[in-house]
């Protein structure tokens, strides 16, 4: 594996399974990173299972003998909507704004053969950890670009992506410029005419940046929705939320039935309904953008 001069890291490493890449015996791994302290932890409910956090906040969940498991339930949503961009099996190009331990495109290899996949993931010495511990399997054509997310956005092509997925955080919160108008444009721009936007973020209690965010994508894209666990969307718990977008319909029924047969709860809001949820929220622009909230101190434990 290496860097060429455009920052991006180069997938030259061997092809993996089950038996490479780092094992429960070794133990966990901290190390420091351009982002903070990254952690590999071992998942005690899988042989091959590794959770990354970055300063304490869970980051990524990956199974290296199993690509498709998705343990996070933010993570189960974007992989419901990965499932829904095109017929089974059929390639994709997707985009993934936040790469961390590259879980949703690892899924996206695994379900979609010979699907193009690009990452923008500016922390290049959290991709250097994660592609040497948890390596990547060579004829997944992934490439991880170590750059700004919306610095990469800018750069795609006009309408040459399926799916755009934004999973941007820094630390535990999602960065100003990465919550705008102006950055749902760019996401739209990239698109193909029946492409679709999606984005993880978190809030809590009166969930003022959600509805704001709600605002923001609805004032860009004519179809707009919202998944998200009844607590969180009645203010109980902080929590993530996954927005979806399209200026096409959404599979809506069939989102509905797989989000009510995952093992957790999930509710999804569209139409009158999350036009509602905004409450009145003004769409946030480059000039009044501000992250996300910072997660209580009880939100990881």
């Amino acid at each position: 594996m290496g860097r060429n001069r455009s920052g991006r890291v180069r997938d030259d490493s061997p092809a993996t399974g089950p038996g490479e890449g780092r094992t429960h015996t070794q133990g966990p791994l901290i190390r420091t990173v351009g982002s903070g302290t990254a952690e590999l932890r071992p998942d005690r409910d899988r042989p091959y299972g590794w959770q990354l956090l970055v300063d304490g906040a869970p980051q990524s969940l990956v199974d290296l003998a199993d690509p498709t498991h998705l343990g996070f339930e933010y993570q189960r949503r974007l992989g419901h909507l990965i499932d829904l961009a095109a017929p089974p099996g059929r390639p994709i190009t997707a985009l993934h704004l936040g790469g961390g331990a590259l879980t949703l495109a690892r899924y996206t290899a695994a379900t979609r053969p010979r699907s193009r996949q690009q990452v923008a993931e500016i922390d290049t010495a959290l991709t250097e950890l994660v592609r040497t511990e948890l390596p990547l399997e060579r004829g997944w054509q992934i490439k991880v670009r170590g750059a700004d997310a919306r610095a990469v956005l800018e750069r795609t092509p006009e309408g040459s992506v399926d799916l755009v997925i934004a999973d941007v955080f820094s630390g535990a919160r999602v960065p100003a410029h990465c919550t705008t108008v102006e950055f749902a444009e760019l996401a739209s721009r990239a698109l193909a005419p029946d492409g679709r936007f999606a984005a993880n973020i978190a809030d809590g209690a009166a969930l003022p940046f959600a509805r704001a965010e709600a605002a923001t994508l609805l004032a860009v894209f004519p179809e707009v929705c919202l998944i998200a666990d009844p607590a969180v969307l009645r203010g109980k718990r902080f929590g993530n939320l996954i927005l979806a977008a399209s200026h096409q319909p959404l599979p809506l029924a069939e989102l509905g039935r797989r989000v009510a047969s995952d093992s957790y709860l999930g509710r999804i809001e569209h139409g009158r309904p999350l036009t509602d949820f905004t409450a009145g929220a003004a769409p946030i622009t480059d000039t009044t953008a501000a992250p996300s909230p910072t997660p209580p101190p009880t939100a990881f434990h």
